[in-house]
């Protein structure tokens, strides 16, 4: 399986970070070691001073496809989850100002904390669900699938014309405003439609 990202989906996120509102998706890869699961602790890596969280709702692919077309493209998933897509944003600023890839920063063991997956069907309407990160019990960041710049079916449809989707593959589908750093002793809680389902401590 294979872990696709989007950048900038969320047009207060991009500005947050001075970068541009893209025009198409933004798209970046992580391995699968940088899976991290079932609630167990992140531990903050020696190479990097400043690890940002990054909340984002996840798409767990279904079924292989490519070229899928738009309309068709809810058929290519059946669960969603939330996920962590934790960034060494000191090695990414550096990579920016270079032109360099931004693997080192995203792609790192561990990087990509996910929840249990939920039928999708248990959600009234997937364009307007709230999600919100806690961090020792303090809201950071709150955000609306209906802010997307790109929906999941636009971004299912754009990733397959380029990389064939197999089923188990994860999408990260972007993070809104009021990502920050991590610090020893936090305690993570992902919530999505009022559910928890990260609960997890830095350490």
């Amino acid at each position: 399986m294979k872990i696709i990202a989007i950048g900038r989906n969320y047009a207060a996120h991009a500005k947050e970070l001075n970068n541009p509102i893209p025009g198409k998706p933004v798209i970046f890869l992580k391995p699968d070691t940088a899976i991290l699961k079932d609630n167990k602790p992140f531990y903050i890596p020696d190479f990097s001073n400043n690890i940002h969280f990054e909340l984002e709702v996840i798409l767990k692919i279904s079924q292989e496809g490519k070229h899928i077309a738009e309309k068709f493209a809810s058929k290519y998933y059946q669960e969603i989850g939330l996920g962590i897509d934790f960034t060494a944003r000191d090695i990414q600023t550096e990579h920016k100002e270079k032109g360099l890839p931004w693997e080192l920063a995203k792609a790192f063991d561990n990087s990509a904390a996910i929840s249990s997956f939920v039928p999708k069907e248990e959600f009234s309407d997937l364009r307007n669900l709230d999600f919100e990160l806690k961090i020792n019990d303090q809201i950071r960041q709150q955000g609306n699938t209906s802010l997307m710049l790109f929906s999941y079916d636009y971004i299912i449809h754009f990733i397959s014309k380029y990389i064939t989707l197999k089923k188990g593959d994860l999408i990260f589908t972007g993070t809104p405003e009021g990502v920050g750093q991590v610090h020893t002793g936090d305690r993570l809680q992902g919530n999505l439609a009022g559910t928890e389902l990260l609960n997890f401590e830095i350490k």
